[in-house]
């Protein structure tokens, strides 16, 4: 069976779909924001502050950014267990069927995707300073910096393996048997995984222009899985690229706020950086993944017809590298 008809494996009434959105939401957005919610409080001189943080930016309330990155990421990772529990025990299914079609998670495709481009977007970054150092300032402060760097490596997988498989997988999965076919559910997750952004202080700064990025990163992942059949390279690829906006650079406009090596002090503006990744870089990473792996039929991967298998045990095949 392909990555999308994995979702026929299990439970699949309505109810079901809506108790694990349910289930992955509350986890997310109501028992993993208790710890931030409980820090924040500690850190109000009154419950005035505290209220008026709340409709702004906890980050005002001087909480170290650490700590708050930490904090944040738990939000991540709650939704992602309770996510995982929705597919165990309401549909029924096994989580490696939420992550790829093989038998198995292929961990050298997530490692493959994770070092692949974690050197391009390093490079990228590198070469962005050099063109302009007079915007760059030097910030390396060892202890909070290697703080930033274990909390990136250990903990940041956790909060994008979450977005990759609500997105790519639970959303993917979902709206493919629904609509029956695969370019649907494509261009719903990428452009719904763009507008999940849109209340980020980029967009805000920047304007609607930058959800191109945002959006073409959706396709990105979106299109890595459906070729791939699984969502490891975008679990990689995924992980990589906010670890390494993490630890690299920040600035005080962005929602990575970070004890960074570098502080970014130019003006917030539309350049380059913003479209490159979308009509370059990741058309490249597309073509080195097929060659690797190679992908054919993409008319086929992208927007062929999803079917119900007549006997899931029958059907089932591993896809082999």
């Amino acid at each position: 069976m392909n990555y999308i008809q994995q979702a026929f494996r299990g439970n699949n009434e309505w109810y079901h779909w809506v108790f694990t959105i349910l289930v992955a939401f509350l986890g997310w957005q109501f028992i993993g924001v208790i710890p931030l919610t409980l820090v924040a409080y500690s850190h109000s001189e009154n419950i005035t502050e505290f209220i008026k943080a709340t409709q702004d930016n906890f980050m005002n309330l001087g909480i170290n950014n650490n700590l708050f990155l930490f904090l944040m990421i738990l939000m991540f990772l709650f939704g992602l267990i309770a996510l995982i529990i929705g597919v165990k025990y309401i549909h029924k299914r096994t989580v490696t069927s939420l992550v790829t079609s093989r038998k198995k998670i292929d961990w050298k495709r997530f490692w493959f995707g994770f070092v692949t481009w974690g050197i391009v977007a390093s490079v990228v970054i590198v070469i962005g300073i050099f063109i302009s150092p007079e915007n760059y300032v030097w910030n390396f402060k060892p202890i909070p910096f290697f703080i930033l760097l274990a909390i990136s490596f250990l903990f940041l997988p956790f909060q994008t393996s979450f977005e990759e498989l609500l997105f790519r997988g639970y959303f993917m999965q979902g709206l493919g048997i629904l609509a029956k076919n695969r370019w649907l559910p494509l261009i719903l997750t990428s452009v719904c995984f763009g507008l999940l952004h849109g209340a980020n202080p980029e967009v805000q700064k920047l304007g609607n222009i930058s959800m191109v990025f945002y959006i073409g990163t959706g396709f990105f992942y979106g299109i890595t899985t459906l070729m791939d059949e699984g969502t490891e390279l975008s679990l990689g690829l995924h992980a990589i690229n906010n670890i390494v906006a993490a630890f690299f650079v920040t600035t005080n406009w962005t929602v990575f706020q970070t004890d960074a090596l570098y502080v970014d002090t130019s003006e917030p503006s539309v350049g380059w950086e913003m479209f490159f990744p979308v009509f370059v870089l990741y058309p490249l990473m597309l073509f080195v993944f097929s060659k690797k792996y190679g992908w054919k039929n993409w008319t086929e991967k992208l927007t062929g017809k999803i079917n119900e298998p007549v006997n899931l045990k029958d059907n089932y095949r591993i896809l082999e590298d």
